[in-house]
């Protein structure tokens, strides 16, 4: 089961893409360092407060796939400078 997940997100402290940059980064190593699963940035790249990550994993069930991505979410919204504003399942 391919399951990809489209995330809205708000970066309320950065006053730069250095900081976005910098929020991103931190965020994007660690989803991918500890779930092992697919995660870009694919909008908002020029914005100072505001992206879009998608969010990708492969499982040969479809329970596995959405406990891994619900994981990922999970994390992300533990990042205080984060807000979690949209989010778009799509299973493949």
């Amino acid at each position: 089961m391919i399951l990809y997940v489209e995330v809205e997100c708000f970066i309320y402290e950065a006053q730069s893409l250095k900081q976005k940059r910098s929020v991103i980064k931190r965020i994007i190593t660690r989803i991918q360092n500890d779930y092992n699963i697919a995660i870009s940035e694919i909008a908002y790249q020029d914005l100072w407060q505001r992206t879009q990550f998608g969010l990708v994993t492969i499982s040969s069930s479809k329970v596995q796939s959405e406990r891994v991505i619900q994981q990922a979410l999970d994390l992300m919204d533990s990042f205080p400078e984060l807000e979690r504003t949209l989010t778009n399942t799509e299973w493949l």
